[in-house]
C-alpha cells in the first residue's frame, strides 16, 4: 500500500514548543528569544526567570519530536486515544426490526424515454434487472455515456472505472443467467467520493499533490457494495483534501445552476447523484460535506452515527469527527445502501456491531418528534418557506412536534481546534515537505492555510476543546433522550456543528425549491446508532410529498 507517510499519534505536532520553533530557532536550538515571542499567539506569559528553566526542557521536547519523525507510520493507523460518542446512561437501541432483505417486484417496465432511466430509484432499476429488462451491462453503460456527456459540463468526475465496470457487469450478468441473484444492488452503478481507494485506480483526494496517487488496496465500502452486486462506475470528486467543491481540475457545479458551487467536499457525489449520471453515490462528511451537497443539489443524503460505517481505505481528516454515508435520490435508497455498507470492520476499531434497525412498515404516529423551535422562526435563508410548509406537512401526518432549544453556554468557537489539530496531524508531512504549498486554493479560508495554521495549535487546547465536547455529548443526550427524531434547518444554526462533535445520525431531506429555482431542504437528526427512526420519517413524507423526484433540467 502506497501510503503517505507520517508520525503516529502527532499530538506532539501541537505541543507549545512547535510554536516556539516556528517563532525563531538558531540551527534547530529552542532561544529564550524564540519562546518569549511564542507566549503571544498562546495567551499566556511567563516570567524572565521561568523562561530561563523552561529552555532546556523544550530542547528536550524538540529531541523528542525529530525522533519521532524518523519512524513513519501507514495512513491507516489511528491515534491510540479514540472517540466514544456514547453518554452516560445511553441505552443501545432494540435491534428487533432489523432489515435482513429488501423485496424486489416485477412490474417495472422499461420507460419509452431511456432517459428517464437516470432518475429511476434503487427499487425500479433492481425490478429491470432481476426481470431481465435490462442487462447489468446495458444499465452499466447508459450510465457510463451519461458520465461522459455531462462530467465535463459538471466537472463532477475525477476517474471512469470503465474497465472494471464493464467486465463486473458481463460478470453479473453470467451470474444472474445462472439464477444467482445477490440481491437489490445487483448490477446497480453506483460512483464514490475520490478519498476512498481502489485497487488499480488513482485515489487523488481531490488535491494537486496527490492527483498520481495509487493506493492499492480497496476501501472496505466499496468491497460491500461490490459483494452486494454494485458497479462502480466512477470516483467522483472531492474538494481537495475533503474541503469545499474546488478540486485540482476545476470547480463542481450544480446541475440546478451551473453558475454556482455544489456545495461541501462530497460535491462530485452530490451533482452527479442530482443530474443522474449515477443512481446514488458515497459521500463522506466531517463538518457537512454529505448534508451539505444533498441539500444543495436536491437529493437526501444520510450521515450515519459516527463508527456505524468503516472508513478503512479511506481518507482521514479528523479520525473523531469522519464518517462515511450514501446520497441517493430518496430515503428507501439511503436504507437500502446504509444496510450494505454498514457494520463492523476489523481493520477500523471505531466501528461497531450494532445492527442496523428499520420497519419502514412502522406507524410513524408513534415516533416521539421534536422540532428547533427558535432556529426556525430566526431561519433567515431562502429555503425557510419551505421548510414551514414542511412542518405542516409533518402535522397533517398525524405528527406534533414539539419545541426544543440546542445547548447555548457552550464553546462553539473553540470546537474547531479538533478538527483542524487532527487534519493537522494526519497532513503532518505535506506541511512539513513543502508540497501544501501546490495545491490550487491559498486564501486565508483555504485547506492548504489551514493545514499551515494547525501548527500552532497546542496540545493542552486540543484536549481542553474534547474536554468541551464531553460536556456537549451529554447535554445533547439530555435533549434527545426523549425524541426519536429532532426537525432542524439544514443551514444557519448550530445543529451541524454539534451533531457532527457527538456524532448523532442526520438525513438531509429535499422540500422543494426557492424563488430561484433551486433546491431546499431539511434535516432529521435521530439518537446515536437509530438511523431507522430518522429514515422511516423521512421515507413518509417523501411518500406523501413529491420533493425527492424533482431533477434539474438539462439532463434528459
Amino acid at each position: 500500500m502506497s501510503f503517505l507517510k507520517a508520525s503516529n499519534f502527532k499530538l506532539a505536532v501541537y505541543l507549545m514548543t512547535l510554536l516556539l520553533i516556528a517563532c525563531g530557532t538558531q540551527k534547530g536550538t529552542v532561544t529564550k528569544k524564540s519562546i518569549k515571542k511564542s507566549q503571544e499567539l498562546i495567551g499566556i506569559e511567563f516570567s524572565k526567570q521561568k523562561i530561563d528553566t523552561l529552555q532546556e526542557y523544550l530542547q528536550r521536547n524538540k529531541k523528542g519530536y525529530d525522533s519521532l519523525r524518523k519512524y513513519p507510520v501507514a495512513d491507516e493507523v489511528f491515534p491510540a486515544i479514540l472517540f466514544d460518542p456514547i453518554p452516560r446512561g445511553f441505552q443501545i437501541p432494540s435491534s428487533k426490526d432489523t432489515i435482513l432483505t429488501w423485496t424486489v417486484t416485477d412490474t417495472v417496465q422499461m420507460p419509452e424515454n431511456m432517459s428517464e432511466l437516470a432518475f429511476f430509484a434503487i427499487p425500479k432499476l433492481a425490478s429491470l434487472i432481476k426481470n431481465k429488462k435490462i442487462t447489468c451491462l446495458g444499465l452499466t453503460q447508459f450510465y457510463l455515456d451519461r458520465l461522459k456527456k455531462y462530467s465535463p459540463k459538471l466537472e463532477c468526475t475525477i476517474t471512469l472505472t470503465e474497465d472494471l465496470a464493464l467486465d463486473r457487469a458481463r460478470q453479473l450478468d453470467n451470474e444472474l443467467a445462472e439464477g444467482h441473484y445477490r440481491g437489490i444492488l445487483h448490477g446497480i452503478p453506483y460512483g464514490v467520493k475520490d478519498l476512498m481507494a481502489v485497487e488499480g485506480y488513482p485515489t487523488t483526494w481531490g488535491s494537486e499533490p496527490y492527483k498520481t496517487q495509487r493506493i492499492e488496496e480497496t476501501a472496505t465500502v466499496v468491497k460491500h457494495l461490490d459483494e452486494a452486486g454494485g458497479i462502480l462506475v466512477a470516483k467522483l470528486v472531492s474538494g481537495a483534501l475533503a474541503r469545499g467543491d474546488v478540486w485540482f481540475g476545476g470547480k463542481t457545479r450544480n446541475p440546478w445552476d451551473t453558475s454556482k458551487g455544489a456545495g461541501g467536499s462530497s460535491a462530485g457525489s452530490g451533482s452527479a447523484t442530482s443530474a443522474g449520471l449515477v443512481p446514488f453515490a458515497l459521500g463522506t462528511e466531517t463538518l457537512g460535506s454529505i448534508t451539505s451537497p444533498s441539500s444543495k443539489n436536491g437529493i437526501t443524503g444520510l450521515r450515519p452515527t459516527y463508527g456505524q460505517v468503516s472508513r478503512h481505505g479511506v481518507m482521514s481528516l479528523s479520525w473523531s469527527m469522519d464518517k462515511v454515508g450514501p446520497m441517493c435520490r430518496n430515503a428507501e435508497d439511503c436504507a437500502i445502501v446504509f444496510s450494505i455498507i454498514q457494520g463492523k470492520d476489523e481493520k477500523d476499531k471505531t466501528t461497531t456491531s450494532i445492527p442496523f434497525s428499520f420497519n419502514p412498515k412502522m406507524d410513524v404516529k408513534t415516533l416521539k418528534v421534536a422540532y428547533l423551535k427558535d432556529d426556525i422562526e430566526k431561519d433567515t435563508t431562502k429555503g425557510k418557506a419551505n421548510l414551514l410548509k414542511a412542518l405542516t406537512t409533518f402535522k397533517k401526518m398525524g405528527i406534533e412536534p414539539m419545541p426544543v432549544h440546542l445547548p447555548t453556554d457552550v464553546p462553539y468557537d473553540g470546537f474547531d481546534i479538533i478538527l483542524r489539530s487532527e487534519s493537522g496531524a494526519f497532513f503532518d508531512e505535506l506541511v512539513r515537505s513543502g508540497e501544501v504549498d501546490i495545491m490550487v486554493e491559498q486564501h486565508k479560508r483555504s485547506r492548504a492555510n489551514s493545514l499551515r495554521q494547525s501548527r500552532f495549535i497546542p496540545a493542552v487546547e486540543y484536549l481542553q476543546a474534547n474536554r468541551h465536547r464531553q460536556i456537549l455529548i451529554e447535554k445533547m443526550h439530555q435533549i434527545m433522550k426523549d425524541y426519536d427524531v429532532l426537525i432542524s434547518p439544514s443551514f444557519g444554526n448550530k445543529q451541524l456543528v454539534i451533531t457532527n462533535l457527538t456524532g448523532h445520525p442526520v438525513i438531509a431531506i429535499p422540500t422543494g425549491l426557492d424563488d430561484e429555482k433551486l433546491p431546499t431542504s431539511l434535516t432529521l437528526v435521530g439518537n446515536l446508532y437509530d438511523e431507522g427512526k430518522i429514515l422511516l420519517l423521512a421515507k413518509h413524507f417523501q411518500e406523501v410529498t413529491d420533493y425527492d423526484e424533482l431533477h434539474p433540467e438539462g439532463y434528459d
